[in-house]
């Protein structure tokens, strides 16, 4: 490598890249200054620089509209490939052959309550347990986002939209109830007709639409003729719990999540008492990713898992 090329690879602030793979993950300058604790003149800056080394317009942008160029495209996806093998030198570098060593990242969605996962990994970690995790909780969106873009190794989440670049498998599937807390007046109320839930407030997770994760869900309040108001929404399954125990309405929660806070009595089960909606939750990875040992062996092993085990086994409850 010489000349023009050898010069760009040397005069080039690599910190220019991470800058702009995270202005397209976020999709806005504000937003990837939040995520990256700086102001937004310094992330204009810093995209202005890497246009004028790459000689391209990468981000068209104005008050109301945000898009990347087709070359703005090509350089995300080289980008994440670069610093894909990037992260992995530490790891490559300090692995000997046969050793399973090195560190996982892993994103999850709120609340992800499953003890087939859970056996998954106690058994991993009896094998290997010089492995070290990290586990970060979002929502199912950033979940897969952060699979695309390799921040992850891999996900566990609801699937809103299928994305191209990766491969999804169910790994547990969870029924929803409708649930009210103690200050409501259908708390303590058995065997209730689902009719007697068409005019109250309702509360629920932003993806109880036809169109979203939750479709199971919104499918049976658009059958049944709902038409509460919906007082409150969240992407996270404690908040949502929250509204629903301070008495904003009912909601949907995953029955096997909140079965201490029914013995608790802060929660009061409502109909449908049986064929509730059910949800997958998925597995979620980037089958070219490239990964270190411990990567390989863990995603490899959950996989097996799944593959062996009937989706019957895997449902709750």
């Amino acid at each position: 490598m010489g000349g023009p090329r050898r010069r760009f690879v040397w005069e080039l602030d690599w910190n220019l890249l991470r800058t702009f793979m995270v202005i397209v993950q976020e999709r806005g300058l504000t937003a990837a200054g939040e995520k990256l604790s700086l102001k937004q003149p310094t992330i204009s800056n810093a995209l202005r620089r890497l246009e004028i080394h790459m000689d391209c317009r990468l981000i068209e942008r104005n008050a109301s509209h945000f898009s990347v160029t087709p070359a703005g495209q090509r350089l995300f996806n080289e980008c994440v490939a670069l610093f894909d093998i990037v992260s992995g030198l530490p790891q490559q570098v300090e692995e000997t052959p046969g050793d399973v060593t090195g560190h996982i990242d892993i994103a999850l969605a709120s609340h992800v309550v499953c003890p087939f996962f859970d056996e998954v990994l106690a058994s991993f970690h009896r094998a290997f347990p010089q492995v070290t995790l990290s586990m970060t909780v979002s929502t199912s969106r950033d979940v897969a986002a952060a699979v695309a873009s390799r921040d992850a190794c891999f996900g566990v989440c609801l699937m809103e939209e299928r994305h191209p670049k990766l491969e999804y498998e169910v790994l547990y599937r969870e029924g929803f109830g409708y649930f009210c807390g103690a200050r409501h007046a259908l708390f303590g109320r058995s065997e209730l007709p689902l009719s007697a839930l068409r005019g109250e407030p309702y509360v629920s997770f932003k993806t109880d639409q036809m169109s979203g994760a939750l479709w199971p869900v919104a499918l049976l309040r658009q059958q049944e003729g709902f038409e509460g108001a919906t007082i409150g929404t969240s992407s996270h399954l404690e908040e949502v719990k929250r509204l629903i125990v301070a008495g904003f309405g009912f909601g949907p929660l995953p029955i096997h999540v909140v079965e201490d806070d029914i013995r608790a009595g802060r929660l009061w089960r409502l109909p449908p008492y049986e064929a509730v909606p059910m949800v997958d939750v998925h597995l979620v990875y980037d089958r070219s990713a490239r990964r270190g040992r411990a990567e390989s062996v863990l995603l490899a092993e959950l996989r097996q898992a799944i593959a062996a085990r009937p989706i019957e086994t895997r449902t709750y409850p």
